[in-house]
């Protein structure tokens, strides 16, 4: 843009005073956790959230940590330079790898009930060797996801209010660095929540203002005619008909392969997901990814489709930011089509949608990855070969100090990036070639017993390899021996590289397994990882620190009706066997069934059928808003109710009457120190 569409101070407000705001909302919220539900943040709850999350947090959580900036940023502009082709693209690419997951978490859960991160579970089976190489693609991972976070979210942020790019490097992260400080993994769980009901609403905002409020479109008629226009005057390379309205396009198809390639890393590699498959509960792993997975697929779907065919609907009005210029190749990289859009549709309210959207798809991500790096530091640097016998206070210390160090680094790092001229497209496109070379091995370890160390280990050193090799040699041969970052980061070297690093552990993994012999490992080893004995932490003086780990002693009917104990380890194997046929199907479904037959038709949307497109997204993003806005506040309503009663008690002056209540209904009673100690009749019956 010209000029910035908001003042700075807009931007420092948003960044810095809604950052402050959601630090001092998890501050206030850990502290009535505490005082209500009696929950202590111990280093096992900081990291795991006591392993009790229920189904509609879990997809909450999904959605919201899968919402990256680029995810609504990359996202529109490839619809903006393919057409439609481009947000489906976009969004089955990266849907596909959440819905597989849920395989893999049931795995998890199953094999190593009690593993705090993933990289835990390869040193259990293949050793120190192992766990190294691991643990720096899953690292590697983490920091490609952040900077892309912090270069896309301060492009944005600087485009719109002006605000100076370092500044906006620094400051982004600080709310979340706080609240993820208070209250751990679970503060992720809740602040994901919120986010991702902002993100959903605005999202909604922008597609009923273009397809039925705006003054210039108010329809998807009207976008369907003046698209029609735009593919006669600006015809897409390799398009059908050059149109912008057909699934048919070869730059589209290319940008699906490296999209699908380069997820299958950042999902299955990313210690933020096996995070959630831990802290979920064993009957919500499963049905909490599958149901994160469909609610995630409306958001870049209908975003992309909104913000980035309005872009180009909106570019020769004179209300678009670079009137009367078409927006450049790089700040499309940038990712500002969505924020020129949305100007141009709403003038400085579309400015602040915009802000505020890519604020939270920044913060909420962030948090996430907070907690990855933090629990890689603590569990499998720290404790594994620093501090064998370190005690819950000291991992918690660890903990935080992970989480501020890992913070201002790629603060830094993102400001390297952005001096270099590397912008958050650029790094997504390349993220497949430096990652996903580990995802066969990653997921094998779990999945195949005959996967021997030397495989593991050395298939993604060598796929690494590999992908860098054809990522830089295409770049050569295609730019007469010139590479740079803009060639480098067109189409076909990223292809070259994603599918070479995806793909040649196929080669390897075999390969290695029988040249060094099988393992055939018994699963045994994995199963021997333990909590942590927060000793330190005052708990119920019957119980003993193991079982106040299994059985969380904040777990009373006060804050709801007591889970019945279920079988987990059959729970687990039913859930298995229907992971593993719902993935085959909604994998089936999203890449072959769904988009294929358009694409190998070339057929060109009528007005009708855009109509109808259009439609479908905007409905089953409405499905999304019950699914991880309405679901998960019904699964916790007796909780809500039992916090607002205390709220209530406090205020009113009737501690005491709401501590008799508690009483009353729990397994616990509740002294004025806010401690749970056991009933007297609760003792007398265990003893008996």
């Amino acid at each position: 843009m010209t000029a910035s569409s908001l003042p700075q101070g807009a931007g420092y407000g948003i960044v810095v005073g809604l950052g402050l705001a959601f630090a001092i909302g998890m501050i206030l919220t850990t502290y009535m956790l505490k005082r209500y539900q009696h929950e202590r943040i111990t280093s096992e709850e900081f990291s795991t959230a006591g392993r009790t999350v229920k189904t509609g947090l879990i997809a909450s959580a999904v959605v919201s940590s899968w919402t990256w900036a680029a995810t609504l940023l990359q996202s529109s502009g490839v619809a903006y330079r393919y057409g439609v082709s481009g947000p489906f693209w976009y969004a089955s690419g990266a849907t596909v790898q959440i819905i597989l997951f849920a395989t893999i978490a049931i795995e998890l859960k199953k094999r190593a009930p009690e593993a705090h991160t993933f990289l835990e579970v390869v040193r259990a089976r293949y050793g120190p060797i192992g766990h190294g190489v691991f643990m720096c693609f899953g690292l590697f991972t983490n920091i490609l996801v952040t900077a892309m976070l912090l270069t896309g979210g301060s492009a944005v942020v600087t485009d719109l209010t002006g605000m100076h790019t370092v500044a906006a490097c620094f400051l982004l992260p600080v709310g979340v660095v706080i609240y993820t400080l208070f209250g751990g993994i679970r503060a992720t769980f809740l602040t994901d929540y919120i986010h991702t009901i902002i993100i959903l609403v605005i999202v909604l905002i922008f597609a009923f203002t273009t397809y039925a409020r705006s003054d210039v479109l108010g329809s998807p008629g009207v976008v369907w005619e003046i698209l029609q226009n735009v593919s006669k005057e600006y015809p897409v390379a390799g398009n059908a008909q050059g149109s912008y309205l057909t699934m048919r396009s070869k730059e589209g198809a290319i940008f699906f392969v490296i999209n699908l390639a380069g997820n299958f890393g950042t999902v299955f590699l990313d210690n933020g997901y096996w995070n959630k498959a831990i802290a979920a509960s064993p009957a919500s792993a499963l049905p909490g990814y599958v149901l994160g997975g469909i609610a995630w697929f409306a958001i870049p779907w209908l975003c992309a489709t909104t913000m980035g065919l309005a872009c180009l609907a909106l570019e020769t009005t004179p209300a678009f930011p670079t009137y009367p210029n078409r927006m450049s190749a790089a700040d499309v990289s940038a990712g500002l089509v969505l924020p020129n859009a949305a100007v141009a549709l709403l003038g400085k309210g579309g400015a602040m949608c915009s802000l505020l959207l890519i604020f939270m798809a920044v913060t909420s991500a962030s948090s996430a990855e907070l907690i990855a790096v933090s629990s890689i530091g603590t569990y499998d640097i720290y404790k594994t070969y620093i501090n064998p016998r370190a005690t819950g206070k000291q991992l918690i210390l660890v903990s935080h100090a992970c989480v501020i160090l890992y913070g201002l680094i790629m603060a830094g790092f993102s400001v390297g990036l952005f001096y270099a001229g590397v912008s958050m497209g650029y790094l997504y496109l390349l993220m497949g070639v430096i990652i996903s070379s580990a995802v066969l091995p990653a997921t094998l370890t779990l999945m195949w017993s005959k996967q021997n160390l030397l495989a593991a280990a050395a298939s993604p050193v060598l796929g690494l390899a590999c992908s860098l090799i054809a990522w830089l040699v295409t770049t050569s041969k295609q730019n007469n021996g010139v590479i740079n970052v803009t060639t480098s980061g067109a189409n076909n070297p990223m292809l070259a590289g994603n599918v070479v690093a995806l793909l040649s552990p196929i080669v390897f993994v075999p390969v290695l397994t029988y040249l060094g012999g099988p393992q055939n490992y018994d699963w045994e080893s994995m199963k021997n990882i333990r909590k942590v004995t927060d000793e330190d932490v005052p708990m119920p003086s019957s119980v003993s620190a193991g079982d106040n780990d299994s059985k969380d002693a904040r777990s009373n009917s006060a804050s709801g009706p007591t889970e019945t104990p279920i079988d987990s380890t059959a729970e687990l194997i039913r859930a298995s066997k229907i992971a593993r046929a719902l993935t085959v199907f909604m994998t089936v479904a999203l890449l072959v069934l769904w988009p294929m037959p358009m694409y190998g038709s070339g057929y060109i949307f009528s007005k009708k059928f855009f109509t109808g497109w259009v439609v479908v997204g905007i409905i089953w993003i409405l499905v999304s808003l019950i699914i991880v806005g309405i679901y998960p506040l019904w699964e916790g309503r007796f909780a809500l109710a039992h916090t607002a009663k205390g709220v209530w008690y406090d205020i009113s002056g009737q501690r005491g009457r709401f501590i008799k209540n508690a009483n009353a209904n729990s397994d616990f009673v509740i002294d004025g120190a806010d401690i749970t100690v056991p009933r007297d009749d609760v003792v007398a019956e265990e003893k008996e």
